[in-house]
């Protein structure tokens, strides 16, 4: 079994964590995705105060992590959203859903919501974590 550090090039270094850990056994290969919020190149959050802005961001970041351990999102089994605001995403759903297909398509892997007091950026509105595997 192998481990490796995940982290694009496209993506703002991380600072005492890894974008994602690749663990390869044999032909097996899953992916531990590390919380992604909507943050550009150069680590500032994009959209301040717009969900669907940020999880459009969150969601383009991971798929630059997909990439780099040349996997796609059609391999995610496993994704959790945590949301400053309940009620923002009730609100967003729709426009919620159209930025999910546009990045996912029809894939719908396991997911959860979880509404949390704050993140660690205070401008960052979602956060999305979870795990792919092929």
């Amino acid at each position: 079994m192998s481990k490796r550090p995940i982290n694009p090039k496209e993506l703002a270094a991380p600072v005492g964590f890894a974008h994602g850990w690749l663990v390869e056994h044999g032909e097996a290969r899953t992916l531990y995705l590390a919380g992604q919020c909507g943050y550009d190149r150069a680590g500032v959050v994009v959209n301040p105060g717009d969900l669907v802005g940020q999880l459009d961001q969150a969601l383009a970041n991971i798929g630059c992590i997909l990439r780099d351990a040349e996997l796609e999102f059609a391999d995610i089994v496993q994704l959790n959203f945590f949301v400053t605001s309940r009620d923002d995403y009730a609100t967003a759903r729709k426009a919620f859903g159209q930025v999910w297909r546009r990045h996912c398509g029809k894939h719908y892997p396991g997911m959860a919501m979880f509404q949390v007091v704050s993140l660690f950026d205070p401008q960052a509105r979602i956060e999305v974590q979870g795990i792919a595997a092929r």
